[in-house]
């Protein structure tokens, strides 16, 4: 595909000015902010400028295959060299489109992540664990932290709710088409008579908010300190360690008692709050992203099936790109699920790059 002139014109254009505006010596803050543009634009018109020069080889050859008087040695050496040239032309042009797709400003953000049982009862909640422990592991594998802020545990084990932070650099790039409902079809321990049963669990993936992003009001705040239950001993109930935090305008409410410290869980409940109040807020001002959402990719919302997850077939299917995998074993053990996610991203790029027409 021939990229369009004007646009890559611009983009050279665009950094001569960044190099003439740093050479004048701008303050700190332009420096820097002129220094990452620079940084992110120079391989770009690299690979711009070496691309034009492919057209230009290949427009040569053109020529000289078009030529009557080109001797039969030449035309064969043409020949030969022109489709190199053209699948070189082609892969830079691919990397170029890929570099102009618009970057979303959270993508390099740590994530929030909330996995709640849904309809199945106990299996629903053994499932909500698998998917845990999948993320946990793919997080190991990409080098991120992963840090449970809250969990209520199934009473047959896994998780009624977990919420957890990970922290690594693109965390949200990756794990951002994750949000939905996951189903699971198996048959459980406690099934005699082998029946497949369906159960699922919601997930829901939150770009974690900074403090410069959202101001919240004490004043709509309602704050309860209660003493913790469930695993951590005795001396975890002797204090009123366990906060709830109630947001007054929104309704949202955040309970946090993993830290025998009151203070250490009023900040993770604050953070978590503050990424709840962030999500709601982008929600409702980033139209372009509500109309992103709507598309094939699917729109991460809580309520949307997006995937299925069946053991005696051993199949993970994604309903979004109609993607079917055979690796059940391996993407609950976190090896293979980004076989999944990088499908996913394609996919989004390719409706963007359809939305830019580059």
């Amino acid at each position: 595909m021939i990229l369009p002139e004007q646009k890559l014109d611009a983009l050279v254009a665009r950094l001569k000015t960044v190099e003439d505006d740093l050479a004048a010596g701008p303050d700190r803050d332009t420096y820097v902010k002129l220094s990452r543009e620079f940084s992110e634009l120079q391989p770009l018109v690299a690979s711009i400028k070496t691309y034009r020069g492919a057209l230009s080889e290949i427009a040569d050859l053109d020529a000289l295959l078009a030529d009557p008087a080109t001797d039969r040695e030449m035309r064969a050496l043409a020949e030969a060299e022109k489709p190199v040239l053209e699948a070189r032309r082609d892969a830079l042009a691919q990397d170029i489109r890929r570099a102009l797709i618009p970057k979303d400003a959270m993508d390099e953000r740590n994530v929030v992540l909330e996995i709640r049982a849904g309809t199945g009862g106990d299996e629903a909640s053994l499932f909500a664990g698998n998917l845990f422990r999948m993320y946990e592991r793919y997080a190991a594998k990409q080098g991120w932290k992963v840090e449970v802020l809250s969990a209520s545990e199934g009473s047959m084990g896994g998780y009624k709710e977990i919420i957890a932070e990970i922290k690594g650099r693109g965390a949200f790039a990756k794990l951002k088409f994750e949000s939905g409902v996951h189903r699971v079809q198996r048959v459980p321990d406690t099934e005699g008579s082998g029946r497949i049963h369906t159960s699922a669990a919601t997930v829901a993936v939150l770009p974690e908010a900074e403090e410069v992003d959202v101001t919240i009001n004490e004043g709509d705040l309602k704050i309860d300190t209660l003493r913790s239950s469930g695993a951590g001993g005795q001396h975890v109930n002797k204090t009123e360690s366990a906060i709830r935090i109630t947001h007054m305008p929104s309704g949202i409410v955040v309970a946090m008692q993993e830290d025998r410290s009151q203070h250490r869980n009023r900040a993770k409940a604050m953070a978590v709050l503050r990424t709840k109040l962030y999500e709601m807020q982008r929600q409702k001002q980033d139209s372009a992203r509500a109309a992103e959402r709507r598309g094939q990719v699917g729109s991460g919302d809580r309520s949307e099936r997006i995937r299925t997850y069946n053991f005696p077939q051993a199949r993970v299917s994604d309903h979004r790109i109609n993607l079917t995998l055979y690796k059940l074993p391996q993407i609950l053990e976190g090896e293979a699920l980004g076989e999944v996610i990088d499908a996913l991203v394609t996919e989004h790029q390719a409706e963007l790059l359809a939305a830019e027409g580059v």
